[in-house]
């Protein structure tokens, strides 16, 4: 797909007499996702229910080191039986732990990809209103490694879709 679309750019380009006038510009979307108000408020909330995640993790850790320290500790004064079943309940309290632990990262993860793609989709629509409006013939979204060549005259919207965004959303 990618190199489709370089050979499309390229073809696009060496055709460029044969047309009136052919306007391509660049955004960078990873930039808009960061510098945005939605974007960073996205970023901020994330990072305050990881931080929550991360407290009810250090309890629940809490809980099996102090489970893990008595099964040490009473060891030797417990009975085959008393000992299986301390044994059983901190296996259980390790398979919990971790549990949480991947059902805590599943969740932001979920969360972020949610957020983003919603970002994304508003970005979009002012990108193909931008296209429209200024007339460009191809937007290209510049990503690391993506965009290998451009020249100094094309345009970069990242900074209009920035300020766009953000008065759509205010």
């Amino acid at each position: 797909m990618k190199r489709f679309f370089i050979a499309f750019v390229a073809v696009l380009l060496l055709c460029a007499p044969a047309f009136a006038e052919v306007k391509i510009a660049y955004v960078d979307l990873q930039k808009a996702l960061n510098l945005s108000k939605a974007g960073a408020q996205a970023k901020s909330d994330i990072a305050a229910q990881a931080k929550e995640l991360e407290t009810e993790f250090k309890i629940k850790e809490g809980d099996f080191l102090k489970l893990k320290g008595e099964l040490e500790t009473q060891a030797a004064l417990l009975s085959d039986e008393a000992k299986q079943v301390k044994l059983k309940e901190y296996q259980k309290k390790v398979a919990d732990l971790q549990k949480f632990q991947q059902e805590a990262q599943r969740k932001l993860q979920q969360e972020d990809g949610k957020r983003t793609q919603l970002i994304l989709k508003d970005l979009s629509e002012i990108l193909q209103k931008f296209g429209k409006d200024g007339g460009y013939s191809l937007i290209v979204e510049r990503s690391e490694g993506g965009l290998i060549y451009f020249a100094e005259d094309i345009d970069d919207l990242t900074d209009k879709l920035i300020k766009a965004y953000d008065e759509s959303k205010e």
